[in-house]
């Protein structure tokens, strides 16, 4: 079997993947989808146990892209935080 080189799957594709599962999907036709070898897609899907992971949400204790810029201007103008 030739190696191919590895691919890191977007959001976007996990996402397609696990319907496909869920619609009843074997591995080797979601496998034919993305032009690659079952264990690629069986990895993906047997990290959480077969069981599509809850969306990622950002902690509402992190701060938002304008805090870090101004916080990176900030510094760059060597004001103190």
């Amino acid at each position: 079997m030739k190696q191919r080189r590895r691919i890191y799957y977007i959001e976007e594709q996990k996402a397609l993947m696990w319907d496909r599962w869920q619609q009843g999907d074997s591995l080797n036709a979601i496998a034919r989808l993305f032009d690659r070898h079952r264990p690629s897609i069986q990895r993906i899907l047997s990290e959480t146990g077969g069981i599509r992971p809850a969306p990622r949400r950002r902690s509402r204790h992190a701060l938002t892209l304008a805090e870090r810029e101004a916080i990176s201007r900030g510094v760059v103008n060597g004001l103190s935080i």
